[in-house]
């Protein structure tokens, strides 16, 4: 424990040296470099130009002057407005003339575009400034620089790493990173159904929305986060290890000795995974329905005399999820663990049985032991998925039943994620859905750091032979 705590230690305080580490180096670069690395420092690109490296040189000159345009054209009008996120309200004057404003939303999300561009182009600039004192350095130990074709030779050679990912890592930024902190900054307005623009500007409110996801007063979120993110820790917690253990109780039960047409089992369970949820749960969800196939029949026998209340009742309604979880995840944890319990050797359960184990003990100190081992990351992967489970719950049961006591339009068998769903198409309350969303993200990575650090096969990878 102390080992880790002195590791993570110095892996911080390696952190924290870096931008000081760069800093030095810029300022050794400037204050020994000769004048074209001077010039470089405010006309990116100078000292490579100078130097007859053509095509770093464009490629230098070429971003600044896209960056310079860029925030000409776009990015200081929205930058000098992110502070209030507009101020002028569009709207219709007495003569019915419909006056263009500001618009919060274009200001909010070109503002945080421009923030990434910036950070984009300093990386950009610290690039330049290495570049020129590597040359230097190159020069003065009297080695030539790399021509045109030589650099043009290495994008596709040495450096062909860094030429393949340079789309793929623009798109991650443009459509992963720049969506989620635009997400992560609505949080901290009042962007709902009364806050939109352009007729109705938003505005910055603090941590308001965060106190009110956690306030038990009239009109609070408290209570409804509370009893939403406990049914979801719930729901993630017996939907995934209820169908491992079955799974696996099912792939023992079809690959025991005696057991014959084992191939017709393996196909009737995975024809369940076949059919598309979308098609299945729906179907499922009318069978269990007040009028559905279930309750018809079942009055029609005279087993019961009213309709079960399935979709109705909390009470009855979670368990009916998670009975009809188990049809669906079955399938999948057989058909993972039937390879793996081929792989056991056969000479341990012989010498277990030899030493008069039981078929129980067999399974705890042999099978379980092993299976964990081994797929242990894929439990977290579906734990941490089932916390995120947006198919099997609103399918099923569109999150109802609902009740006053519940606000934001959640629902007793709402998860997180259904909820924050609700919250953006139904109540448009997207301040709100953008402060779940951030709950989702905290409460799946705590989960997942907590359960990542004791899996067996994460705390002795050599142990397990």
């Amino acid at each position: 424990m102390e080992k880790t705590k002195k590791s993570l230690g110095r892996k911080i305080l390696d952190v924290l040296q870096v931008p000081v580490k760069d800093c030095k180096e810029i300022g050794q670069t400037f204050a020994h470099g000769d004048w074209k690395t001077k010039v470089s420092f405010l006309i990116m690109g100078f000292g490579p130009l100078m130097r007859g490296q053509i095509l770093r040189g464009v490629a230098l000159l070429a971003t600044e002057i896209a960056f310079i345009w860029y925030m000409i054209a776009i990015g200081a009008k929205y930058l000098k407005d992110i502070g209030t996120l507009g101020t002028v309200q569009g709207g219709f004057d007495e003569n019915y003339v419909y006056t263009y404003g500001d618009n919060s939303f274009f200001i909010l999300l070109f503002g945080v575009l421009s923030l990434f561009v910036l950070v984009a182009f300093l990386f950009a600039w610290r690039v330049n400034v290495r570049v020129n004192m590597n040359e230097e350095k190159r020069l003065k130990e009297g080695r030539k620089l790399a021509t045109v074709k030589q650099d043009l030779h290495s994008l596709l050679d040495e450096h062909f790493d860094k030429t393949l990912l340079a789309v793929p890592v623009t798109g991650v930024f443009l459509f992963i990173l720049l969506p989620i902190v635009f997400m992560i900054c609505v949080a901290f307005t009042n962007y709902d159904a009364n806050h939109q623009s352009p007729t109705n500007l938003f505005t910055w409110v603090g941590l308001e929305n965060f106190k009110n996801i956690f306030s038990l007063s009239t009109g609070g979120f408290g209570k409804t986060f509370v009893t939403v993110l406990n049914w979801t820790l719930v729901w993630a917690f017996f939907a995934t290890f209820l169908t491992y253990f079955l799974g696996m109780a099912v792939a023992i039960l079809i690959n025991k000795k005696g057991i014959k047409f084992k191939k017709m089992w393996r196909t009737i369970l995975v024809m369940t995974i076949a059919i598309p949820q979308f098609v299945s749960l729906l179907y499922v969800s009318k069978m269990f329905a007040v009028d559905g196939l279930i309750n018809s029949y079942l009055m029609k026998w005279g087993w019961i005399k009213t309709a079960l209340p399935f979709w109705t009742k909390a009470s009855w309604a979670r368990p009916t999820i998670l009975l009809i979880n188990l049809w669906v995840g079955i399938p999948y944890v057989m058909l993972i663990t039937t390879g793996l319990l081929m792989n056991i050797p056969e000479e341990l359960y012989e010498s277990a049985k030899i030493d008069g184990a039981s078929p129980f003990q067999t399974f705890r100190k042999i099978t379980l032991p092993y299976m964990l081992f081994v797929t242990g990351p894929y439990l977290l992967t579906q734990f941490t998925g089932n916390l995120n489970n947006f198919n099997i719950i609103y399918l099923l049961s569109q999150g109802k039943p609902q009740s006053l006591e519940l606000t934001g339009g959640a629902g007793y068998t709402d998860l997180l994620v259904t909820w924050l769903y609700k919250m953006t198409v139904d109540d448009t309350n997207y301040k709100m859905a953008a402060v779940i969303g951030i709950m989702v993200f905290l409460v799946t990575a705590v989960v997942s750091v907590a359960v990542y650090n004791i899996l067996p096969s994460v705390r002795d990878e050599e142990g397990f032979q």
